[in-house]
C-alpha cells in the first residue's frame, strides 16, 4: 500500500502533513493473517521548519495519526537561502546516501519520492538531489534530515569564524 505524498492540513497549527510511505505487515497466527500498518510521515510549515515520524497501528488512519504526532515532536528549523539550500552536501544514513545541490531560481525540486516530501515540506523551492545507494524510504528520509541539519548559512559561518559576511564569500 503506497500513499505517496498524501497531504493533509492540521487544524491546530500551520503544519502541512505528507505521508511518505504506508507499509503493510502481516503476522501469521492460528486463525490466519493479522495485518498491521506502519506509516512514515513528514510535517512542515513550508518556511524552514520540518519534522518526520513513524506511526504503527492496526489501521492505516491510526498509523498515520500516530506518525503525525511523532513528526510534530521532531520539528527542526533548517537554513534556507533564497528558496534553496546554502551549499552542496553529501550524507548517508544506513545504506542510503543523499547528494543535495543548490539550484538557480525556477529549477524546482529535482528529487525522488521520500526526499521530495521532506524538501517540499521544509519550503525548499529549487534544489537538485540524487539518492545514491539504498532507496529505502526510512533511511532516505533520515539521510535527508541529516543533510538539512548539517547545513550552515553564510551568516552562521561568518559569526563562528568571527569575520564579516563579505569575507566568507571571498574565501
Amino acid at each position: 500500500m503506497n500513499a505517496e505524498n498524501r497531504v493533509r492540513t492540521s487544524d491546530n497549527s500551520n503544519l502541512v502533513e505528507k505521508v511518505v510511505k504506508v507499509n503493510r505487515v502481516a503476522k501469521v497466527v492460528k486463525g490466519g493473517r493479522r495485518f498491521s500498518f506502519a506509516a512514515i510521515v513528514v510535517v512542515g510549515d513550508g518556511n524552514g521548519s520540518v519534522g518526520h515520524g513513524l506511526g504503527k497501528a492496526n489501521e492505516v488512519t491510526d498509523a498515520i495519526a500516530k506518525g503525525i504526532e511523532d513528526a510534530k515532536k521532531s520539528v527542526v528549523k533548517v537554513p534556507l537561502m533564497k528558496g534553496t539550500i546554502p551549499h552542496q552536501i553529501v550524507t548517508n544514513f544506513g545504506g542510503a546516501k543523499v547528494l543535495m545541490r543548490p539550484a538557480a531560481p525556477g529549477t524546482g525540486v529535482l528529487a525522488g519520492g521520500a526526499m521530495r516530501a521532506v524538501l517540499e515540506s521544509a519550503g525548499i523551492k529549487d534544489v537538485i538531489c540524487k539518492c545514491l545507494g539504498s532507496s529505502n524510504p526510512h533511511n532516505v528520509v533520515k539521510a535527508t534530515f541529516d543533510a538539512l541539519l548539517q547545513m550552515r548559512s553564510a551568516y552562521t559561518v561568518a559569526k563562528q569564524r568571527g569575520v564579516s559576511l563579505e569575507k566568507v564569500f571571498k574565501g
